[in-house]
């Protein structure tokens, strides 16, 4: 298979990029593979890719900034969608080109407004697949309106678990759709599992409110107060670093909680601590969770929506608490502290039990996804009740700009008559 992704800046760091790269570097074992990189903003991307994976940017940003293009605003980008501020004519324009001369049999969207666009401008001999990196219920009104006009026409959604699947189904409702989880993938690591003798929690992410550092940190002062060889070390970069060091200054555990900073990878972190700690307030999947179980580290995470809950086996491989609730995890950071065998058990079963996230596995749920699309575009089960009458109202390309603005009904209304 040809198999072309589009992602919104694979020269960055962050989740979607990690999990696409580790996607696309798997399928290309057996498959010809290219992301399509709708920005630039530097010479190599920050993750590393498979080199057999071809990297095609759109707009460069060091030397296209300034075109008047991209100071105009996009019209086919929604604009209730996180990073339309980043989007303008000059990226609708790209965007537009690059997907309508694709020759690709399958072509994957990874955010919302990029799903818009494969919806609109893909071929019609590709079969369209629009990822779901965040939550339906995680979107504002005005932009589940957009994508409920735009996705009768993609052939596959795949959120990254089973229950915001089921919450598409529930409220999307697009028949001819097929709503299916794919998870996020994370390669085993390349060094030896942590051997639980640390005395280190490791926390990872943007320090962001959602991430509830805070409140880790609030709560890890009852370790420390019990267990004060122990330390924290919370990773990434953010707008709360400055609050998060005068809260660790204020509860005087600077010699026990540290911000260390971004580090990628970040397998040589985890090994060395003993415990894993995610305390967000909303989690669409939780890659921290597997890549800490990967690395042989047991999780304790609040069970907030949608990922941990399907990840962490909740006694067996980690602890799952309550979101907010700071006496909660404590008493659970506590539980594993102090008993060395249950956390080496736990350790063992993350370990294992994590290894259902690996590429492999992963990219053979994807496979088999994208032969029965294609299998069923071939026989013609892909047209939808919504894209039939768009077809026999004589519903045309020129007239997607219509599908962005929400006017779909009136247009096909109007070539009928």
């Amino acid at each position: 298979m040809r198999i072309s992704f589009l992602i919104h800046n694979a020269y960055a760091i962050g989740g979607t990029i990690t999990t696409t790269f580790n996607l696309a570097g798997a399928l290309a074992d057996r498959h010809d593979v290219e992301i399509i990189s709708v920005l630039r903003n530097r010479e190599r991307p920050s993750i590393a890719l498979d080199p057999r994976v071809r990297l095609r940017p759109l707009v460069d940003l060091r030397h296209e900034k300034d075109d008047p293009r991209h100071l105009a605003p996009a019209k086919v980008f929604p604009s209730s969608e996180y990073r339309y501020g980043e989007y303008s004519a000059l990226t609708d324009e790209r965007l537009g080109k690059a997907l309508t001369s694709l020759d690709a049999d399958v072509v994957v969207g990874t955010r919302p407004g990029l799903n818009v666009h494969l919806a609109l401008h893909a071929p019609a001999r590709s079969v369209r697949v629009g990822q779901e990196h965040l939550a339906l219920d995680h979107h504002p009104p005005r932009l589940r309106r957009a994508l409920r006009r735009a996705y009768p026409r993609l052939d596959a959604i795949t959120p990254v678990t089973e229950a915001d699947s089921a919450v598409y189904r529930r409220k999307m409702r697009l028949p001819g759709v097929r709503v299916e989880a794919l998870p996020n993938s994370v390669p085993a690591p390349a060094l030896a599992p942590a051997d639980s003798r640390g005395r280190i929690v490791v926390a990872a992410g943007r320090l962001a409110p959602v991430k509830r550092f805070d409140l880790l940190i609030d709560a890890f002062s009852a370790v420390a107060a019990a267990y004060p060889d122990w330390q924290l070390r919370i990773y990434g970069r953010g707008e709360e670093r400055e609050p998060l060091r005068a809260l660790i200054d204020r509860l005087g555990l600077y010699n026990n909680v540290f911000l260390m900073g971004a580090a990628s990878p970040m397998e040589a972190e985890w090994v060395k601590g003993s415990i894993a700690a995610v305390t967000s307030d909303f989690e669409s999947f939780g890659m921290t969770i597997v890549e800490a179980m990967r690395c042989g580290l047991p999780v304790v995470s609040t069970d907030c929506p949608y990922g941990p809950g399907e990840i962490i086996a909740d006694g067996e491989d980690g602890r799952l608490v309550p979101v907010g609730d700071r006496d909660a995890l404590a008493g659970a950071l506590l539980d594993l502290v102090r008993d060395d065998e249950l956390r080496r058990r736990m350790g063992r079963n993350a370990l294992e039990n994590s290894r259902r996230y690996g590429p492999a596995t992963v990219v053979a749920r994807a496979e088999r996804l994208f032969e029965e699309l294609l299998s069923a575009r071939r026989e013609g089960r892909t047209v939808t009740g919504t894209r039939r009458a768009l077809a026999s109202s004589g519903f045309a390309a020129r007239d997607t700009m219509l599908i962005a603005a929400g006017r779909v009904v009136r247009a096909a209304r109007k070539a009928r008559r």
